[in-house]
């Protein structure tokens, strides 16, 4: 009880000068407009909690922090002039993203400008394979981690089926469909085919013409790489053509927000892949990870979604490596995360040094009958969590990783 009472007082002794000190800036880069706007709220939501709460512990090198906050709305050019305006704002760090295509751009950005980039929902393996670089760190999972617990899950309990597939026509669409290709065994492409989505301005025709290509076909298997807008309205024609009963729909990355934007009912049986559930803490015994829960639902009378649960974490390893670090310069906190392991919202996870990869578990899900979903409080209890992979068996070797980036075998 005293020690409660004194922790308090301190706090309340120190606030003035907290308050008083010069703010420690951070830029989030999201979408508030525009097809990722739903993952973007999540993205800020997330940022700003971790923030309120290292504000209430006293800061960071004794000064508080404020989020800085821009309007990327996906774009990758929009994304770099961002993180122009937030260097001009004197930002320490930028985070967040919706595309890989924006988190290349913008992470480029940040490096000439000796800035640390962390992007969010940029799951293209070049973010942190031949495109990676010193000042980027990928929390998120890449392509290649999705692949390996879908391939794996896949291979036991449905093998030897016929698959199709409709990806975005973009790097990380590129990437993600290669990569379970190769999981899957389905690398040939006249057995098992594919359309392509264009990566902007996608009309309702180009997602019916997929779909009805893939109706066409033989497969049995449809795996649908895309995100945002393009993937709720592709699910959205999917049901209205009842492929969800012929034939098993794969959507590799899967988020909270894509569930509630294109409804369970749509959604229903459908595979894919997180890194993280609000059912993750108490799976895996994480008290942290259910505190930060508990707080998310206080908020907002919702649960939180693997986007915001990134943007969280992000915010407090950062954070974390600036206290060892002892300082805000971008090469002393780059020395303080790489090989840094640590334990937050789940089990241990650890920022590879080599390619600066979030090496975490990796789950595959399934989305629940909308029966179920709707019995739950917030109607949100959306994921059945079906395999569990480590994030060492996931990730790409050191020999994967140097074969993707030729000569360039040290991060610059």
């Amino acid at each position: 009880m005293f020690r409660t009472v004194l922790v308090a007082v301190l706090y309340v002794c120190a606030l003035p000068a907290l308050q008083a000190a010069e703010p420690i800036r951070i830029g989030l880069n999201h979408p508030s407009t525009g097809n990722y706007k739903s993952e973007g709220l999540e993205l800020r939501r997330g940022a700003l909690l971790a923030i309120d709460q290292l504000n209430q512990q006293g800061g960071i090198l004794g000064r508080p922090l404020q989020l800085v906050s821009l309007n990327s709305a996906a774009r990758a050019q929009k994304a770099q002039a961002n993180v122009e305006r937030f260097a001009d704002q004197g930002a320490a760090m930028i985070l967040g993203g919706a595309s890989s295509e924006e988190a290349l751009a913008a992470g480029q950005r940040a490096r000439e400008l000796g800035l640390l980039y962390f992007p969010t929902l940029a799951y293209a393996n070049a973010v942190t394979g031949h495109e990676g670089h010193r000042h980027l760190f990928r929390e998120s999972n890449s392509a290649w981690m999705s692949a390996r617990v879908l391939g794996e899950y896949l291979s036991w309990h449905m093998p030897n089926r016929r698959y199709h597939y409709i990806s975005l026509d973009d790097a990380w669409g590129s990437s993600m469909e290669q990569a379970l290709r190769e999981a899957t065994r389905s690398r040939d492409r006249a057995r098992h085919g594919y359309s392509k989505i264009p990566s902007r301005g996608a009309r309702r025709s180009d997602y019916l013409g997929a779909l009805q290509k893939a109706a066409a076909s033989d497969a049995d298997m449809l795996v649908i790489s895309l995100l945002g807008q393009d993937l709720v309205q592709t699910m959205r024609l999917a049901h209205s053509l009842e492929l969800g009963k012929r034939m098993q729909i794969i959507v590799p990355n899967l988020t909270q927000s894509i569930v509630e934007q294109a409804g369970p009912l749509v959604m229903e049986h459908v595979i894919g892949t997180e890194a993280w559930t609000w059912r993750v803490p108490p799976m895996e015994k994480s008290a942290e990870g259910q505190a930060f829960v508990d707080r998310y639902i206080a908020l907002h009378q919702a649960y939180p979604g693997s986007t915001a649960a990134s943007a969280y974490g992000i915010v407090r390893q950062w954070a974390a490596a600036v206290q060892r670090a002892g300082s805000l310069n971008s090469e002393a906190v780059i020395g303080a995360l790489e090989n840094h392991r640590y334990s937050l919202l789940k089990g241990e996870q650890y920022w590879r040094d080599f390619d600066h990869q979030n090496v975490q578990s990796i789950y595959a899900v399934r989305v629940r009958n909308r029966s179920e979903v709707m019995q739950d409080r917030f109607k949100q209890d959306y994921f059945t969590i079906i395999h569990r992979m480590d994030g060492d068996e996931a990730a790409p070797s050191l020999e994967d990783w140097q074969q993707e980036r030729g000569d360039q075998l040290v991060l610059q």
